[in-house]
């Protein structure tokens, strides 16, 4: 579990993050959502630690974060997974010198072999397991996402977290890695927050959610509870969509619609 109590974060005079408190819950895909420049990748960055914010603190597993012992916050780092927005791959290494390059600087105790099949495990248990020989340039979009986050989870990580997954990818992609993000966090009780901004991503995997705006926590909930929000700006956003709209016309009025796969959407 990871508590964000009372983070503030300025750049000059201009006040990115006021007084943001939530808790992202073991075990579960914790989205944080809000539209363009809302402060969600500041908050990211105050979690990790890439950034120290002015006020407030952050707590992993009961251990404070902000403002302790470097030692203790490079133990807890140790245990953070990361899969950046344009996923982020080293271009001189192939598929496998990618995965396995946190655990040669975070594991020095791991053999040789040891590595070996932990890459190999990670990288078929993204659905990768012939691709270590190839370069970041031979793959598609979706296939770096996948790299990634096997890089990510590598060195057993506690905490993974995850920077507009689904950015530049064509939705039915994106759907299959919002999957994967989902098998991976409930398989190993991964606490995960994921920065998006995706209406399809919260209503597919949307565990916990907590909506900003204007660098305010306006709303937290479940992706069962969101369309029933009464909160006006996440309304805003939410309804901005004309399927999101017209889910929820159908299920306030038991009807039928058909989306463009040819699949109908019933209301209740």
């Amino acid at each position: 579990m990871i508590e964000v109590h009372n983070v503030h974060k300025s750049f000059g005079d201009s006040p990115i993050l006021r007084g943001i408190t939530c808790t992202f819950e073991t075990g579960k895909c914790n989205l944080v959502l809000g539209g363009s420049g809302t402060g969600k990748s500041v908050l990211l960055k105050c979690i990790v630690g890439l950034l120290k914010p002015d006020i407030g603190s952050i707590t992993f597993d009961g251990t404070i974060f902000t403002n302790n012992k470097i030692e203790i916050r490079q133990e807890i780092r140790k245990q953070i997974g990361m899969l950046f927005q344009a996923s982020a791959l080293f271009d001189s290494m192939n598929v496998f010198e990618n995965v396995e390059f946190p655990l040669r600087m975070l594991t020095p105790d791991m053999s040789k072999e040891e590595r070996r099949d932990r890459v190999e495990f990670c990288l078929k248990r993204v659905g990768l397991e012939n691709a270590g020989p190839k370069m970041p340039s031979e793959l598609s979009g979706g296939m770096k996402k996948r790299v990634g986050i096997a890089r990510a989870i590598a060195p057993n990580c506690t905490y993974l977290f995850c920077d507009e997954p689904n950015s530049g990818l064509d939705p039915l992609t994106s759907i299959k890695i919002d999957e994967l993000i989902y098998e991976i966090t409930h398989e190993y009780g991964i606490t995960t927050v994921i920065i998006t901004h995706d209406m399809n991503s919260v209503v597919e995997i949307g565990d916990h959610i907590v909506f900003l705006h204007k660098g305010l926590k306006l709303w937290d909930g479940t992706k069962d509870e969101i369309l029933n929000a009464q909160v006006p700006e996440l309304k805003d956003f939410i309804f901005s969509s004309s399927l999101v709209r017209a889910a929820k016309k159908v299920e306030q009025e038991g009807g039928t619609i058909e989306t463009n796969v040819g699949e109908p959407i019933q209301g209740e």
